[in-house]
């Protein structure tokens, strides 16, 4: 027994100062444990100001029931139960119940409410017991941060956001996702926890060791407003023509900020979310939106002018075994320019075959002279590749060339082809699209982003207005007269182009098209470019992009230079408008007749209609719903009114 009791103090002398730092180092190690902090994500804002994403923190109160001393206990149960039934609801009893069964079973991770507000997290941790802290009443705080988008569905794929899965991989979409790791992301902090038994983890203290630090704000050039106007009229248009996806995108012109951008696509229930980033990411066959940069290429080498003839037989011409058509019964002979304004691809594979078939490279050159095979270089993930073949290609025919000159057997994004159409618009001038203003820590700028130059000059000054002018009268007198406005000028091209058609036999059976158009406005003026992409409406609405995309660019268009009407020059303020006078007289003689008796405001502008109830002798309180022209109101016309009386109008 002496023996073996001299082995047992020789064993514990040799763990207490021989090994005593080893396994204090890994008791702590298991115990203790440093656990990191997320910081709050910078927010996300538009040109303007206004909120587009932020990081909304949420808390989890919880309780270490067995931390508190008997006699605190039992001194602040009962405020504790109380102060959770006004906060939560359930009686008073259930509260002191489930803490007291807490307490018993030794729970030192109880929840007493999960991922609430940082007004409810201040209301709770001054609740009794939980006010004393981490010590004397055992109050465990746990906080975390959730992405949120107070503009809802609008441009949600293209604000993007930050997401890891299961097995540490990141998926960084949009604006959110390009600049999260750079400006967003912030830096963690430190807290450390204590192992507590069944994989449970309680903070040993109520601060943290490393306070975490927010990142960077980052101001993105989106104009709300224009965000609007292109998100709601591209819903319309699908939801009209049943299509499977679309986008929108609106751009500046002389300084490439990408002013609106918006991508729906249709889920199995028929409804429209921001599903994919088409604008950026797909690339697809452009159609006859890229017959623009065919005669282009055409003027620029000299090989054609605009009166250059050309012969477009009765709408159907064979190359190289292959029929090309037109739409229509065929336009006969043709000027170049008049071939690009009706659209028609027996032209415009004409005049490629005819003056390039020996020397593809020169067509070819000139494309690249215009980065139309390279990539723009934006931000966001995910660009889609262009796609120009060239010679010994496996895409690459005798056909290759006057199938490009149509728009087909090569393959650009959205955003790129309105790259190109806004450098026509911007005298020559091909910009990089850019989605950020600047990035900001409180009011001071971190990084301010300016215009990306990537070519100076696209072609010749000639040929630049020779192409303005035809695509002014491609909706004038063009594919695109439908959407043509006297009081209103647009330039562009339509697209129509067909998919799947390798696949003769399924495309017959069910076709599908891709419909377009991409221009600027105004025409003479320009000040946004704009293009309009809607995959597969329904053949049995229509398929033709005046049709379809059109009224899309036309409404954005209208709506944007309605509400920022582009003004040069005033020549007098001694204005008189018929129209306007007769409003204003007839206004001002309501307002002096009817000065205790309810009027008729019925077809008045509802602000209009306010102001007038609102002058009234009576006080009265008007409510509105709606907006725009007063269809209906509450209180019969002549009938005397109440004073605090309730007016309500319907608008339209």
């Amino acid at each position: 027994m002496f023996v073996f009791a001299l082995a047992v103090v020789f064993k514990l002398v040799s763990i207490q100062f021989v090994h005593g730092d080893k396994y204090r180092a890994l008791a702590e190690k298991t115990t203790t444990r440093d656990f990191p902090i997320p910081a709050n994500r910078g927010n996300v804002y538009s040109a303007d100001g206004s909120l587009l994403a932020t990081s909304v923190p949420k808390y989890d109160i919880r309780i270490d029931a067995i931390q508190a001393k008997d006699v605190t206990f039992e001194k602040y149960i009962g405020a504790l139960a109380d102060s959770l039934h006004v906060y939560k609801g359930k009686p008073k009893s259930y509260y002191r119940n489930i803490i007291r069964k807490a307490r018993k079973n030794k729970n030192r991770y109880f929840l007493l409410a999960r991922n609430i507000s940082y007004s409810d997290y201040i209301r709770m941790r001054n609740f009794p017991l939980l006010n004393l802290g981490a010590i004397k009443g055992g109050l465990i705080v746990e906080q975390t941060t959730r992405r949120e988008h107070p503009m809802g569905g609008i441009a949600e794929r293209t604000i993007g956001y930050e997401r890891q899965d299961e097995d540490g991989n990141f998926t960084r979409p949009g604006i959110d996702g390009a600049f999260g790791v750079k400006y967003l992301q912030g830096k963690n902090g430190k807290r450390l926890k204590q192992k507590i038994g069944n994989g449970q983890w309680k903070p040993i203290a109520d601060f943290d060791q490393i306070e975490p630090q927010d990142g960077y704000d980052v101001y993105t050039t989106i104009d709300v407003n224009i965000q609007d106007i292109a998100h709601h009229s591209l819903l319309r248009q699908l939801e009209i023509y049943e299509a499977d996806h679309g986008c929108v995108v609106v751009m500046d012109v002389k300084t490439g900020e990408i002013k609106a951008i918006s991508n729906l696509g249709r889920n199995k229930n028929g409804n429209y979310y921001e599903r994919l980033n088409y604008a950026v990411g797909e690339s697809h066959e452009p159609g006859s939106t890229f017959k623009v940069m065919a005669l282009m290429a055409a003027l620029e080498d000299k090989v054609i002018d605009t009166s250059t003839v050309v012969d477009t037989k009765k709408g159907r011409k064979s190359l190289y075994g292959r029929v090309i058509t037109d739409s229509g019964p065929g336009y006969g002979e043709i000027s170049a320019a008049r071939a690009l304004e009706v659209s028609s691809n027996i032209g415009l594979a004409t005049i490629i075959d005819e003056h390039y078939s020996q020397e593809p490279e020169k067509f070819l050159n000139r494309l690249r002279s215009w980065r139309l095979d390279k990539t723009l270089g934006v931000a966001i993930i995910g660009e889609g590749e262009p796609d120009i073949p060239k010679p010994g290609a496996a895409n690459w025919s005798r056909n290759a060339l006057p199938s490009m000159a149509y728009g087909y057997n090569l393959e650009m994004t959205p955003l790129q082809i309105l790259a190109f159409y806004n450098a026509i618009a911007n005298d020559g001038e091909l910009i990089k699209p850019r989605f950020l203003k600047s990035v900001k820590s409180f009011d001071k700028n971190i990084e301010v982003f300016k215009k990306e130059v990537l070519v100076e000059k696209i072609c010749s000054n000639k040929t630049l207005n020779e192409m303005q002018d035809i695509l002014k009268n491609v909706v004038i007198r063009g594919t695109g007269r439908r959407m043509y406005s006297e009081t209103f000028s647009m330039a562009g091209k339509t697209g129509t182009a067909r998919t799947d058609y390798a696949n003769t036999e399924e495309w017959n059976k069910d076709r599908k098209y891709i419909s377009s158009f991409a221009g600027y406005f105004p025409a003479d003026n320009p000040k946004y470019s704009c293009i309009v992409v809607i995959h597969k409406p329904s053949t049995k609405v229509g398929i033709y992009g005046s049709d379809v995309a059109g009224p899309v660019f036309k409404r954005v268009a209208q709506k944007i230079y309605t509400d920022t009407p582009i003004i040069d020059e005033v020549e007098t303020l001694n204005f008189e408008h018929k129209v306007v006078e007769e409003d204003f007289e007839s206004y001002y003689e309501n307002a002096r007749k009817y000065r205790e008796l309810m009027p008729s405001v019925i077809g008045m502008p509802a602000m209009d209609a306010i102001a007038l109830l609102e002058n009234l002798q009576v006080d009265v309180r008007v409510k509105l719903n709606g907006n725009g022209i007063i269809k209906k109101q509450s209180v019969e016309r002549h009938q005397k009114l109440q004073t605090n009386q309730t007016v309500v109008l319907e608008a339209s």
